[in-house]
Formats: structure tokens, C-alpha cells, sequence
């Protein structure tokens, strides 16, 4: 019987076949959270799975966040460009031309 290292993440469970992507992973997950804590402090109505969601999506996109506010604002909408334009490029989505 062979034994197989991984490594779990406390916050949410996840499973990792090396350290350095579970540490990885948590500091994604710790950066969430001060986000949605941040936000709700800051905005008042807010619901707790909100603000979660919005702690997820920024805190997964941190790099182009970044580059973003370094003055590529830009960079922020290229990434859902590009996400369109593989939908159609992947087969699901077919282009269709357009009828006069």
C-alpha cells in the first residue's frame, strides 16, 4: 500500500499535492476574507454571501488587479474578452453570420 503526502486547506477543505499550492491557496483564501470584511464595513446593506463573492473574485484575480491599478485598466476586461471569445473558439458556441 502506497502513502500519499497532501496537504488540506482549514479554511474550506481543499486538497493539495504539494505545500507550496496549499500555502498558495490559503493566503488566496485569507485575502478573501479581509476583502469581504473590508466591504462590509464599508457598505452598508450588504449580505455576508455578497460580499464573500466579491472577496473570491478579486482575491483570484489579484495579478490583473494589480496591473490594473498600476495604471492598465484595461487588463481588468481583456480577461472577460478573451473568456468570450474562447467560448465561441471551443465548439459549444457556434458563430453564426448574420441574415439580411
Amino acid at each position: 500500500m502506497a502513502v500519499v503526502a497532501v496537504w488540506k486547506c482549514d479554511r474550506d477543505g481543499a486538497m493539495f499535492d504539494n505545500k507550496k499550492d496549499a500555502e498558495e491557496h490559503d493566503k488566496m483564501l485569507e485575502l478573501a476574507a479581509n476583502i469581504s470584511t473590508l466591504i462590509e464595513r464599508h457598505i452598508d446593506g450588504i449580505t455576508d454571501q455578497v460580499s464573500e463573492e466579491i472577496g473570491l473574485l478579486l482575491a483570484k484575480r489579484r495579478e490583473v488587479l494589480a496591473r490594473a491599478c498600476k495604471g492598465k485598466p484595461e487588463e481588468l476586461l481583456a480577461e472577460q474578452e478573451q473568456s468570450a471569445a474562447n467560448k465561441l473558439d471551443d465548439g459549444k458556441v457556434t458563430a453564426l453570420p448574420a441574415q439580411s
